[in-house]
């Protein structure tokens, strides 16, 4: 179990927003629980996002905070030929996916970046096929779109990655979204 300090940073170089980096965007499908390792071992090379979010459990009385992709098995990175070649070569992945359409990856990303940043609570939830979109009209997320859900303590959105089928979702505030009409 790692210390929060000895945790990779989610973002690489951590002064850039993902929107900065060039180059085009690569998913790399890690090998099982080997997300982390590989944020390490690209640090100083290769520009990437490892997004991760905080899981408390209790064990013998204890409480343990540990820091988890909040995507488990990918992580991005952004770069040409030589950077995806450097990522192979790390022998931490199962797979590398091309990412078909840029900028909508990018979009994606972006509003789960500006919360971590904020060091928002993002929680891992599951990719959502029906549902009604809304799009956030204040704070930090505006203009953000997703989709609502309510649970009986909280309305959260949820903010797909369509390429993956994953998702994730914050606590939001009724009165900063509305409802999109298709």
């Amino acid at each position: 179990m790692l210390k929060p300090n000895e945790n990779p940073p989610m973002v690489w170089p951590q002064e850039q927003s993902i929107s900065d980096f060039d180059g085009p965007w690569w998913v790399a499908h890690t090998k099982s629980r080997n997300e982390k390792a590989l944020a390490w071992q690209l640090v100083n090379h290769v520009p990437y996002f490892l997004p991760m979010h905080w899981k408390a459990s209790k064990s013998r009385g204890r409480t343990i905070r540990s820091l988890l992709p909040l995507f488990p098995g990918y992580l991005f990175f952004c770069g040409g030929d030589n950077e995806r070649l450097a990522v192979l070569k790390t022998n931490r992945t199962a797979n590398i996916l091309p990412v078909e359409n840029q900028t909508q990856l990018v979009r994606e990303l972006l509003p789960i970046e500006t919360l971590l940043r904020l060091e928002k609570p993002v929680l891992p939830h599951q990719y959502l096929e029906v549902g009604q979109k809304c799009r956030v009209i204040a704070g930090p997320l505006m203009g953000t779109e997703g989709i609502v859900v309510q649970t009986p303590k909280e309305t959260r959105l949820i903010m797909q990655v369509d390429m993956l089928g994953q998702a994730a979702s914050v606590e939001i505030a009724y009165d900063m979204i509305e409802k999109i009409d298709d």
